[in-house]
């Protein structure tokens, strides 16, 4: 027979009981040793937080950061684009200059050759030494022809002056004459007059004796006449004979300035600073005329750039460029725009296209652009030819 309950027992096993079922279970209490989490986490928690947590991706601390990252990936693209929009860049760019093709200008034998491939030069330097005795003989010889003209010169004077005093001795035989022929008309028509007023005053003889006379008075005044038009001839003659002298000596003079010009094309002079190259000469070698000896590449460079023809629309002459040279990586050389062409490339070609025949397919053609180099980095070997890169600020 049970016991009669006890009111105040029974509310003691409610009590442990209700304790009972707060205490967790094995299940639920957390592992301590997990890393990462603190202890009491799950104590805190309810028994049913786990099934009410929200993911990861909804959380507000990521949702924030995504936004940040993809706000600075906007900006970065859009700072990109801005950057990209005003440079124009190509890789189909070299350096370029005008080489100077040393040549000779006289044919002879190579006496001495003053430099060697890849040296530095100046103008005026000698490069190389032809041999000059054939040279100075012919000098010898313009001046010898000079001096004869010269003398010829020289008598052509002293002919105009023989001359000059032969018309001035004609031209007095000529009013010698002239008087004489007068005197004579007078008296000849004295005579005449006094043998018609009475045929007694004069003898017949004397009136003949007076038109032998004045014939023979007048016949000396053209012989006189002769004498000063070809004194006046002789003149002409002397005077032409001067300008002929003085031709020769004219020609003579070329004759020498020749002969001196060629002798000193013997030394074959440097015409701009630069550095040698692709010599092929040497002692010994005979040369002639127009026969290429070496060249010089001067030391002003510059960029030729071939950019597309969609792309130099926002080229201008005068804007910045910051050319990239694969032979200096390290360096960035800086330069401006100088001009553009008129005309692409292929138009200037040995055998330029003819697009109006057969079929035609349609190709980005490439527009040369000078570009000058403000400054060449030093310890740099550059020269015509080598590759580089610029990029130009059109903005």
């Amino acid at each position: 027979m049970e016991p009669p309950s006890d009111p105040t027992r029974r509310a003691v096993r409610l009590d442990s009981s209700r304790a009972a079922d707060a205490q967790p279970s094995r299940d639920d209490v957390p592992d301590r040793g997990r890393p990462g989490e603190p202890e009491g986490t799950e104590a805190r928690s309810g028994p049913h937080d786990g099934r009410n947590r929200q993911p990861w991706y909804r959380r507000r601390r990521v949702v924030l950061g995504g936004a940040l990252v993809l706000l600075l990936a906007v900006v970065l693209i859009a700072l990109w684009w801005w950057h990209e929009s005003g440079i124009e860049t190509t890789d189909d760019a070299f350096l370029d200059t005008h080489i100077v093709d040393v040549s000779a200008q006289v044919a002879g034998q190579v006496i001495g050759v003053r430099v060697d491939d890849n040296q530095l030069v100046h103008a005026g330097d000698t490069l190389v030494e032809i041999d000059p005795s054939r040279f100075r003989l012919a000098l010898q010889q313009a001046l010898a022809a000079q001096q004869q003209a010269q003398t010829a010169l020289g008598q052509a004077a002293a002919g105009v002056a023989v001359a000059q005093a032969s018309l001035a001795q004609a031209t007095a035989d000529l009013a010698s004459a002239a008087a004489t022929a007068v005197r004579a008309q007078r008296d000849l028509r004295r005579y005449q007059t006094l043998r018609t007023v009475n045929s007694r005053a004069v003898a017949r003889t004397t009136v003949d004796e007076a038109i032998a006379t004045a014939r023979s008075a007048g016949a000396r005044q053209r012989a006189a006449q002769q004498r000063v038009q070809s004194a006046e001839a002789q003149i002409k003659s002397a005077r032409a004979a001067v300008a002929g002298a003085r031709a020769g000596i004219a020609t003579a003079t070329a004759g020498v300035g020749q002969a001196r010009l060629s002798l000193g094309y013997t030394k074959v002079i440097a015409r701009v600073d630069g550095h040698i190259a692709s010599r092929t000469v040497a002692v010994g070698t005979y040369v002639t005329p127009g026969q290429q000896m070496m060249a010089i590449v001067p030391l002003h460079l510059w960029v030729r750039a071939n950019f597309k023809e969609s792309m130099i629309a926002k080229l201008r002459p005068g804007q910045r460029a910051i050319v990239h040279i694969d032979a200096c990586p390290r360096a960035e050389v800086r330069g401006h725009v100088v001009s553009i062409q008129r005309g692409a490339g292929q138009a200037f070609a040995l055998l330029p296209p003819e697009n109006a025949t057969g079929n035609y397919i349609k190709v980005v053609q490439r527009v040369p652009v000078r570009i000058a180099l403000d400054s060449v980095p030093d310890g740099c070997v550059l020269g015509p030819g080598m590759s580089v890169e610029p990029t130009i600020t059109v903005r």
